[in-house]
């Protein structure tokens, strides 16, 4: 009974002496980036996710999503992704149940590049529309991190090395 208030002085000196040692973690702080200059076009024929040779009513286009995104800080966003709803002729959502498009990884200050290889249905009705298209990315990276350019299908590297 005597040893309570010992407990919780010892308690309030630990969480003390851990933020002032540094062990405090802050969550990464979000940022929401403009994304314009959209486009979204069938894979070049080249391009090996275009895969022309499986081509079948039951399997999955090859769409490029392109565009620019604008980091108005003056630090790099890491571990971005990209969201939008793509619709097909008829008005009904392409991708269904989900809105996040894909990642693009780290941006720089000012306008980016980036293009993203994705998976439509085949069979689905176009022309294909898309609003909302956004990006959001993190001030501290989220996700464990590769190498430069390991991750990268030829289409993102060619991006990429236009930059």
């Amino acid at each position: 009974m005597h040893f309570r208030p010992l407990r919780s002085l010892l308690g309030a000196v630990a969480v003390i002496w851990l933020v002032l040692a540094g062990v405090w973690v802050e969550p990464a702080l979000a940022a929401n980036l403009s994304v314009g200059e959209v486009s979204l076009e069938p894979c070049p024929s080249a391009d090996i996710g275009a895969q022309p040779q499986l081509r079948r009513p039951s399997g999955a286009s090859c769409y490029v999503l392109r565009g620019t995104v604008n980091n108005p800080g003056r630090k790099p966003v890491v571990d971005t992704d990209v969201f939008a709803q793509i619709l097909d002729a008829s008005g009904e959502p392409v991708l269904q149940n989900r809105s996040r498009v894909g990642s693009i990884g780290d941006v720089p200050p000012g306008d980016s590049s980036f293009a993203l290889r994705l998976a439509i249905p085949a069979g689905t009705p176009g022309p294909f529309t898309f609003s909302n298209v956004k990006a959001r990315g993190f001030a501290s990276p989220v996700r464990t991190r590769a190498g430069e350019f390991d991750d990268l299908l030829p289409l993102e590297q060619a991006v990429a090395d236009a930059q």
